[in-house]
């Protein structure tokens, strides 16, 4: 019996391929749990239909993966974090904390994960950071960090003020 397969099943074969099997294989176990239809002229079509669709949506995405890369490239944020001795931060900068501040100031959404950061950032400095977008589109990210500015006493001293 032919069937087109319209998921995979493990080492039988890939969904959109076209394959012969046992007829009580195909009839007992693939067509009613909807793993597979009977290879007639309408499931094969139906099947290239889905192959061309979800092949435009490939490269949809891997264009939009590519403009993002080019907006990625060479960009440069800044991250500020308080400091210690030694200009070692309390803390550390994460892939988060990148991500959360290139969609803040560029308005760009990348994802955590996607981030490649050996350890966390501990130190002050400016540090070249990966962005794995795709399997071969790498950018290169800036991250400068600075000392964060001490935030002055909104209470002020007591007796600073005279009462209005």
């Amino acid at each position: 019996m032919k069937v087109v397969f319209l998921e995979d099943v493990p080492q039988v074969a890939r969904a959109g391929e076209i394959k012969e099997v046992a007829s009580g294989y195909g009839r007992n176990y693939l067509i009613p749990r909807k793993l597979a239809l009977p290879a007639d002229t309408q499931a094969i079509s139906q099947v290239e239909a889905h192959r061309r669709l979800k092949a435009r949506q490939q490269a949809e995405s891997e264009a939009e993966l590519q403009e993002l890369g080019r907006e990625l490239d060479g960009k440069e944020i800044t991250l500020k974090a308080k400091v210690g001795a030694k200009d070692h931060l309390y803390g550390s900068i994460t892939n988060a904390d990148i991500a959360d501040e290139l969609k803040n100031s560029a308005g760009l959404v990348v994802d955590k994960r996607k981030i490649e950061l050996d350890e966390p950032i501990r130190q002050l400095g400016s540090y070249e950071v990966s962005v794995k977008l795709a399997k071969d589109l790498v950018s290169q990210v800036k991250v400068t960090v600075v000392e964060e500015a001490e935030k002055e006493d909104k209470k002020g001293k007591k007796g600073d003020e005279e009462p209005s």
